[in-house]
C-alpha cells in the first residue's frame, strides 16, 4: 500500500472520531514549515498533515490556497518572478514530484518519505470530506471529464457531497462571468474548491481569487484526468523513481515535450549552479 493510500485510511479512521471544534483564523503555526529552493518556497509537509490542515479550515470556513509543484512548476517560479510571488502567498507549496522531495530532504535536512501529488491529494482529501460531511466543488478540465470524474468519486466515496462542477473555458474569464463563476461556488456550499487548471494557470486563478472565495482552494494539475479514469497514470514504479514524466510525454507528445525538456534541463541547471 502506498503512502498515499495508507494516509487516506488513516484519516478517514481519525476524523471519523474527531470531536475538535472549528478553529477560527490561520496561524502561522498552523502551517508546515518553508524552506527555499531556487528561491521558491516548498512546504515541509506530508498527505496526512496537509489532508487535515484543509478539513480543519473548510470546517471552519477559512479560505487557504494550496498547490503541489512537480520540476515543471518549481523551475517555471525560479525563473518568473511575479509567478513565483504568488507562491509566496500560498499557505502550502508541498512537494510534487520525487526529484523535489529529494532536493527538500537533501538541501534543508527534512526526512519526507514520499512526495505530495496533486492527484493522490485530492484522493486523500475527498477521502477526509466525505467523513466529515464536506461539500466539494469541481472546476476545470471539460464537461466530459467532469463527469466521469463525479461517478468515479461517487462510487469511491459515496458519502462525499459533490456541490457542483464545471469545466474551465479555456480561455480568461470577463469580470461579469468571473464575478458569477466565485457567487456560484459561494451559494453550492462547498468547503473545498478543486482546480484542474494545469500548472501554472490554477495558480494564477487561486492567487487571484485567494480574498474572493471562502472555500478552501486545491490545485491538483491533471488529477480530474487521472481520478476520472480519462488518462492512465505512468506505473507505480516510474512514480516512485521520478520517471513519471516519461509516460505523461509518450501519452501527449505534442503537448509535453518541450515543457519537460525545457523545465527538466533548466532543474539540471539549477542543480549545478545554484547557491543554496
Amino acid at each position: 500500500m502506498s503512502g498515499a493510500r495508507r494516509g487516506v485510511q488513516a484519516l478517514t479512521i481519525a476524523y471519523a472520531h474527531h470531536k475538535k471544534g472549528p478553529q477560527t483564523g490561520t496561524r502561522l503555526s498552523d502551517l508546515p514549515a518553508r524552506f527555499r529552493l531556487f528561491g521558491v518556497p516548498i512546504s515541509s509537509t506530508t498527505y496526512e498533515a496537509t489532508t487535515q490542515l484543509v478539513v480543519v479550515k473548510a470546517r471552519a470556513r477559512e479560505p487557504l490556497c494550496i498547490t503541489s509543484l512537480a520540476v515543471h512548476g518549481l523551475v517555471l517560479a525560479a525563473r518568473d518572478a511575479e509567478f513565483r510571488a504568488a507562491m509566496e502567498s500560498f499557505d502550502v507549496v508541498a512537494p510534487d514530484g520525487h526529484p523535489v522531495r529529494w532536493l527538500l530532504n537533501r538541501a534543508h535536512a527534512q526526512s519526507l518519505p514520499d512526495r505530495v501529488s496533486g492527484t493522490d491529494l485530492m484522493e486523500s482529501i475527498c477521502a477526509a470530506c466525505a467523513v466529515n460531511g464536506v461539500g466539494i466543488y469541481l472546476y476545470g478540465s471539460t464537461d466530459y471529464v467532469n463527469a466521469r470524474l463525479r461517478r468515479a468519486l461517487e462510487t469511491r466515496f459515496p458519502q462525499l457531497r459533490i456541490c457542483g462542477a464545471e469545466p474551465s473555458l479555456f480561455r480568461p474569464l470577463t469580470p461579469t462571468e468571473d464575478g458569477e463563476l466565485v457567487d456560484r461556488i459561494h451559494r453550492s456550499g462547498a468547503g473545498v474548491v478543486f482546480l484542474g487548471l494545469g500548472c501554472p494557470l490554477q495558480e494564477r486563478f487561486a492567487y487571484a481569487h485567494r480574498r474572493l472565495l471562502t472555500p478552501v482552494q486545491v490545485c491538483v494539475g491533471a488529477a480530474f484526468d487521472f481520478l476520472s479514469g480519462n488518462k492512465a497514470r505512468a506505473p507505480l514504479w516510474m512514480q516512485t523513481h521520478g520517471l513519471e514524466w516519461i509516460h505523461r510525454t509518450v501519452q501527449e507528445p505534442r503537448r509535453l515535450w518541450w515543457r519537460y525538456l525545457s523545465t527538466n534541463t533548466g532543474f539540471l541547471w539549477l542543480l549545478l549552479w545554484h547557491r543554496w
